[in-house]
């Protein structure tokens, strides 16, 4: 009962007993089987979401429930390392390019949101940007000196709108720099060749991609959006997304080189958590393979006895 949650207490009639309803929190991480058409279960016995695998395919990193806290193993799930500790919560995590070391979002209660950097093999986290305002979505550069991240309007109300946008930091010199017209977007998501970086505005409303290249923006993908968590395949080849076009809800992958849209699952059938900082989220597996996650919580009836003063 240490690890539940009570709700909705009620006394029996001698008052003696205190009947409640239980709830022990846990996901299932699940993978969707292109080829058999049906989510498969991925990580097995893993409570966590957010995963994120190395460019080796060897490790991933992932996000426990419902704590919060940043662990990292092995694909097949040995050589477990937690990473974060209470205070700091965690969210987002992202790979290096070398796999030593791991950036991160993290969520502190009545804190701006911050970007980390841990070690892969434990340690100190160092926090990125010493400013005291809020940072989201990191993401790597290619080469691995860089980190780019998002703002977002609603997380500091009082920085003018002008002042969100997609941010670049030179981790060797730690100068900060503005990607040009990057202005109100965020969710900044890095090809693995570096040519291209997908975003967001504000809302979700469409998907654009920036060319590094010719240093301008073009619009992807307006049809199936409002979207939420673009993800590269390791090849550069797709961009996946979780698309909600009208009353649908499913996972989309867009071709770069002609800019189809191919839609690969439906989400509208799987259990989501109902928390504040879990729910829909969809990931990549080392080959691909788009991932989820679903509410496997357990809910039960306690009697519990206690005495009045």
């Amino acid at each position: 009962m240490r690890d539940s949650r009570h709700s909705l207490p009620v006394p029996d009639k001698d008052g003696k007993r205190l009947f409640a309803v239980g709830q022990k929190k846990r996901i299932e991480l699940l993978r969707y089987d292109i080829k058999a058409g049906q989510f498969v279960p991925f990580l097995s016995g893993i409570s966590g979401a957010q995963v994120d695998v190395s460019r080796d395919g060897q490790w991933v990193a992932y996000i426990s429930y419902p704590d919060n806290m940043l662990w990292r193993s092995k694909l097949n799930g040995s050589e477990r390392l937690q990473l974060t500790y209470p205070p700091m919560a965690a969210a987002l995590p992202r790979w290096s390019p070398d796999g030593k070391r791991i950036a991160f979002r993290t969520l502190i209660p009545g804190k701006s949101s911050k970007i980390f950097i841990v070690p892969a093999n434990g340690g100190t986290s160092e926090e990125v940007v010493s400013e005291d305002r809020g940072e989201v979505d990191p993401a790597w550069s290619p080469d691995g000196n860089s980190l780019i991240f998002g703002r977002l309007r609603t997380l500091e109300p009082g920085i003018p709108a002008s002042s969100r946008a997609i941010y670049m930091v030179n981790l060797i010199t730690h100068q900060i720099s503005t990607l040009p017209g990057s202005e109100g977007l965020f969710s900044p998501k890095w090809a693995p060749d570096g040519r291209y970086l997908a975003a967001m505005p504000e809302g979700s409303s469409k998907l654009i991609l920036f060319d590094f290249k010719k240093q301008a923006w073009s619009l992807l993908d307006t049809e199936h959006c409002p979207c939420a968590f673009p993800s590269w395949s390791h090849d550069g080849t797709y961009l996946y997304f979780l698309g909600f076009p009208g009353d649908d809800q499913a996972i989309y992958r867009l071709k770069i080189s002609d800019r189809t849209v191919q839609r690969l699952a439906s989400m509208k059938d799987l259990r989501m958590p109902d928390d504040r900082y879990w729910g829909i989220w969809i990931g990549l597996a080392q080959d691909d393979t788009p991932l989820t996650l679903r509410d496997t919580s357990v809910r039960e009836i306690y009697a519990l006895d206690w005495e009045l003063p």
